[in-house]
């Protein structure tokens, strides 16, 4: 068993008083005081997250964009720079090996982000993907030039693609609610924005210094808020942490753990990797079909994104009451006949009643039928809803 990772703010959750807990192999603060309190924060304010666990991907090289069409379900090369969008990695056999956020950093050049625990798993199949994308060129496009290589590796090196796991020289932070805007554009240290903050849109991202050295500041987010998600080199993420945090003293930022991030994102109906999400499910089934680009010429997993009718499919519930369905909970009829299994659930904060995403068969997943919660032998009464549970009004 490998030894627990811990990431350069470590110090400051360890000063602020914070509980630890093992995510991904990583131990990171799951709550500083309380965790109503931090997701209340967000809502009505912002929060301030370490999420440096995360995994990051660079993929360079002129074919950069046609690789991640490859590689991925989205078309990834369409995209302009200075935008992101949201996509999955897809096994052969369809089944999601990871969910993903893509940064298009320059016309050859993406930053792609990654789920901490999947790391491993999407860096071995990037390095398979790029083993079989040259056979998949269209050569025609780069005419051979006299005495050129055109072996596997000397197509790579002169104009192919090159994928670099650099997770472990970024920290990634992010300050997520409605404050967000107010409390990263008066933090003291960042300077020369590429793009002013009236014209940053909501997945996209702009370049920034932070005491001269290089920050990617993304407005992207995990909370169904507004916010901001700054990536920066580890040895400058304690300052930028100390920077943020003084900035939003007067806006109500308070530092948030992995507890709320878990209630907040479960009210704006996001999925998250090993709950919803997983190697057995298809993209359908997550209600994420609309991810897939389908009529690309080729990509992994094409050829079995569809899951069978008769497979479960992803819904929300909601219940009345306080006892809230946890994963791993049935789904049941009147007659306690199984119909799913709950894949997250709790007592939402913000709405303040139970709620719960899970895999239902697809006869009982209209909105508006009635289910039951199975909670420890109690059925609980319950509605199939539409997902988000939660949206922000602006």
């Amino acid at each position: 068993m490998s030894d627990p990772r811990y990431t350069p703010l470590r110090e400051r959750h360890e000063a602020l008083g914070a509980s630890f807990t093992d995510f991904g192999g990583w131990q990171m603060p799951v709550r500083y005081t309380s965790d109503l309190a931090e997701h209340h924060a967000v809502r009505q304010a912002a929060g301030i997250f370490d999420i440096s666990h995360m995994a990051e991907f660079l993929v360079t090289g002129d074919f950069a964009g046609e690789f991640l069409d490859y590689s991925l379900a989205g078309r990834l090369s369409a995209m302009p720079v200075g935008k992101a969008k949201y996509s999955l990695m897809l096994a052969d056999d369809g089944g999601i090996i990871d969910d993903v956020i893509v940064y298009r950093l320059a016309d050859d050049r993406f930053l792609v982000i990654a789920n901490a625990g999947n790391r491993g798993f999407v860096d071995s199949a990037f390095a398979s993907r790029v083993r079989s994308f040259p056979s998949r060129i269209e050569r025609e496009r780069a005419p051979l030039a006299a005495g050129e290589d055109r072996t596997f590796e000397g197509f790579l090196g002169d104009r192919g693609v090159d994928v670099e796991d650099v997770s472990d020289e970024y920290a990634l932070l992010a300050v997520q609610g409605p404050a967000s805007e107010a409390i990263v554009s008066s933090t003291a240290g960042i300077t020369d924005l590429s793009t002013p903050w009236s014209e940053q849109k909501y997945y996209a991202w702009a370049d920034a210094m932070f005491l001269g050295a290089p920050l990617l500041l993304a407005r992207t987010g995990y909370t169904g808020e507004d916010g901001f998600e700054l990536l920066v080199r580890v040895a400058d993420a304690p300052a930028l942490w100390d920077a943020l945090t003084e900035a939003g003293q007067k806006h109500g930022l308070v530092p948030s753990g992995l507890a709320a991030r878990d209630t907040l994102r479960l009210e704006a109906g996001m999925p998250l990797y090993g709950h919803e999400l997983s190697r057995e499910t298809k993209p359908s089934q997550a209600g994420l079909g609309r991810v897939v680009v389908s009529d690309k010429e080729d990509f992994i997993g094409k050829g079995a994104v569809d899951a069978a009718s008769d497979a479960p499919v992803l819904v929300g519930l909601v219940a009345e009451g306080k006892r809230a369905g946890r994963a791993g909970y049935s789904v049941v009829d009147a007659d306690g006949v199984v119909l799913g299994e709950i894949t997250s659930g709790a007592l939402s904060p913000t709405l303040g009643h139970p709620i719960a995403m899970a895999y239902v068969a697809p006869s009982s997943a209209a909105a508006g039928t009635a289910v039951f919660l199975d909670v420890r032998g109690t059925r609980i009464p319950a509605t199939v809803t539409a997902l988000p549970f939660y949206r922000r009004t602006k």
